[in-house]
C-alpha cells in the first residue's frame, strides 16, 4: 500500500517513487486490481523510465515508446480519484 511506503520517504535520500494500491474490492482479480491502480509490470516499467528521464538519464521518447508498446491509456482517470 502506498501509505505504508510513504512512511520512510524522509529517510530516503534523493528521488523516491512510491507505487502501490490503497483500495480493494475494485476488481475481480489481483491482475485487474494492479491494472486499475496502475501498479502492474507495465506501469512500473513506465514509472521507472519516467524517473530516469526526470533525472536526465534518457530521452523522453523512451517513455512515449513504452506507453505505446504496452497500450497504456494515458487519458484514463487517475485511479486515486475514481
Amino acid at each position: 500500500m502506498r501509505n505504508y511506503a510513504e512512511q520512510v520517504r524522509k529517510y530516503i535520500p534523493g528521488r523516491y517513487e512510491v507505487l502501490g494500491t490503497d483500495g480493494f474490492g475494485r476488481s475481480d482479480s489481483r491482475a485487474a486490481l494492479r491494472d486499475f491502480f496502475e501498479v502492474d509490470a507495465n506501469y512500473v516499467t513506465i514509472a521507472a523510465l519516467k524517473a530516469l528521464v526526470d533525472e536526465g538519464e534518457m530521452e523522453a521518447s523512451v517513455v512515449s515508446d513504452a506507453i505505446k508498446k504496452y497500450g497504456v491509456d494515458i487519458g484514463k482517470p487517475n485511479p486515486m480519484t475514481v
